[in-house]
């Protein structure tokens, strides 16, 4: 069975989930964040380590190990939802609409990790296409989120190119909610913010892909792929082109709520919390055009290698 994600935070998490809760108790990570400067007192320091440590260890013993292979797991995460989609696979223009959204705030190796990442997905294509030909079953795992429904829609579209036989592959969509291992109602926005303890639960939403919904996801991104917008969004539940400037108005609704001073961090997480957009560079990157066509400022003093997210911005 090959497992295919559109995000590598989901291509991870199932990885994780495949030997979680295996063998001898492992201790899980923990990062330590002090929120608003505020630093806490040993005493509430222990009290915190001590409960993570509790409830992962919990999490190990409940857990329901996956099994399979790594190497069955395969994640398409291209950022689909923006830019130029008129490749039927990744190429140049894929690269430089990456290349733009990471322009904004270039991190250490990120241009390397772009160019990786558009090498492997053409390594990946022919690689599963010989799988699925020669008989192996294909699940594909996705969302709402604009990302991971661009993700889907282009990957049936090239199961359609390739006459793959719709009796081997089946989809696992995420549901709108679901109660988690502690009796919570809980509603996740994509398959990226699984928790390792929970993925078995979702297998039995599999289903098998009828030929007329391959066929219907393909003429879909055809007729996306000849709009060729600036950006994909979910509009009550379908995909839809949208312009570039679509998620506006909901950046200029809560920077009218913030006060005249504010943390870019704030107002970009805000936003992002709220709304299905696939990536906050996008919203940092029409934040910064508000910037360039004076609507709004940096404050002034601020290093020019401040960090975006770092910053303090002022309204005009």
């Amino acid at each position: 069975m090959i497992d295919l994600f559109f995000s590598d935070s989901a291509c991870a998490g199932f990885k994780i989930a495949q030997r979680f809760g295996e063998g001898e108790y492992k201790k899980g990570p923990l990062l330590i964040g002090y929120a608003d400067g505020y630093i806490p007192t040993a005493e509430e320091l222990t009290a915190f380590v001590q409960e993570y440590e509790d409830d992962w260890r919990q999490a190990w013993q409940e857990a329901t190990p996956l099994g399979g292979n790594t190497g069955d797991i395969y994640g398409f995460n291209l950022w689909l939802c923006f830019g130029d989609i008129a490749e039927d696979q990744p190429g140049i223009k894929r690269k430089q609409t990456m290349e733009r959204l990471y322009g904004i705030d270039p991190c250490e190796g990120a241009y390397q990790a772009i160019s990786e990442c558009i090498e492997t997905a053409n390594k990946n294509l022919p690689e599963i296409r010989t799988r699925v030909l020669a008989g192996e079953s294909l699940r594909l795992w996705y969302s709402h989120q604009p990302e991971e429904l661009c993700g889907l829609f282009w990957f049936m579209d090239q199961l359609e190119r390739w006459s793959a036989p719709e009796v081997q592959i089946s989809i696992v969509k995420l549901p709108t909610w679901s109660i988690d291992r502690k009796g919570r109602i809980v509603q996740k926005r994509h398959w990226g913010e699984m928790d390792q303890t929970e993925w078995h639960r979702y297998l039995a939403l599999e289903k098998p892909v009828p030929r007329q919904f391959l066929h219907c996801c393909s003429t879909h991104w055809q007729t996306l792929k000849k709009e060729n917008a600036p950006l994909r969004v979910t509009l009550n539940g379908q995909l839809v082109s949208a312009p570039e400037d679509f998620y506006d108005p909901f950046i200029h609704s809560e920077i009218a709520q913030a006060d005249k001073v504010f943390q870019e961090a704030t107002i970009v997480g805000q936003i992002f919390s709220k709304h299905l957009c696939s990536s906050d560079l996008w919203i940092t990157y029409r934040i910064e055009e508000m910037i360039r066509t004076g609507k709004l400022e940096v404050v002034p003093g601020t290093a020019a290698n401040t960090p975006l997210l770092q910053r303090s911005l002022r309204k005009l």
